[in-house]
């Protein structure tokens, strides 16, 4: 979903991002005083080389960043409304999927859609990462998170349709921004341990909400949701998520400067 057709969602129910609204610190025990404030988390790429240990050496929450100001107060989406929106939250993007007479995508349908029928590579356009050497969609180039060698051409988001689509025709599955899908996380390997290869399903569906709170997060109540896709911050030397298979566990409350979504339509 681009900017323009999220701003035409806005524009016809009057929709405030979770971005855009301040946190309840009732939801949060223990949060300052002065994180009370609307605001998303930005990247902001480090001047010199660093570890890749530690993500708070590249990530910042800054207040007042949202869809409308992508990189926080002073920015915009002027000139942008054919690159994705971001800063959105799973709620957000349920609800938009309803207006349009939607729905978000499982993630069994969406790596489906993203392989557009090569099942079983590599990537979702083969077993080549960089055929004659060219990016095929939009990510780090470079040693993440200090150099970025552009070779793709794009710093943080692109326009749709700017790389080639997959074979069902389908822009951006990978690269570009990570993207929200309907189901809450779980752990594939437990899965895979506890079921017999007969009875893995065809057409899975995820998991509970409770299992997907993070057990490194002792008194999370939010869950957390299967993003996919990757986005223009997975790099080579790093996460390596612009992969069809890959996924990540975000949390719903949590919204960033590189998440997205697209939407699914039932035939």
């Amino acid at each position: 979903v681009t900017n323009g057709q999220f701003a035409a969602f806005v524009a016809a129910t009057g929709h405030r991002t979770l971005a855009e609204i301040a946190p309840d610190p009732a939801d949060y025990p223990g949060m300052p005083a002065d994180m009370a404030q609307a605001g998303s988390l930005v990247f902001d790429k480090p001047e010199g080389p660093v570890g890749t240990a530690d993500p708070y050496g590249w990530w910042r929450f800054a207040f007042g960043a949202d869809w409308r100001h992508p990189l926080g107060p002073g920015s915009s989406i002027e000139g942008l409304d054919n690159h994705p929106v971001v800063h959105i939250g799973h709620a957000d993007a349920q609800l938009y999927a309803q207006w349009a007479g939607k729905r978000l995508p499982t993630e069994a349908e969406w790596e489906r859609a993203a392989r557009g029928g090569l099942d079983g590579t590599a990537y979702a356009w083969g077993d080549t990462f960089e055929p004659g050497g060219a990016p095929q969609a939009n990510y780090w180039q470079g040693s993440f998170p200090w150099l970025n060698l552009l070779t793709d051409g794009y710093e943080r988001t692109s326009p749709v349709g700017t790389f080639a689509p997959n074979r069902f025709g389908l822009h951006d599955m990978i690269g570009n921004v990570w993207e929200w899908t309907a189901d809450w996380y779980g752990e594939r390997q437990r899965a895979a341990r506890k079921a017999k290869a007969c009875c893995v399903p065809r057409n899975p569906r995820g998991g509970t909400k409770a299992d997907s709170l993070d057990p490194l997060a002792p008194g999370e109540t939010m869950g957390r949701r299967v993003l996919k896709g990757g986005s223009y911050l997975c790099a080579a030397n790093y996460c390596q998520r612009y992969r069809p298979a890959a996924r990540y566990p975000q949390s719903v409350d949590t919204t960033t400067c590189h998440v997205g979504f697209r939407c699914a339509r039932d035939a």
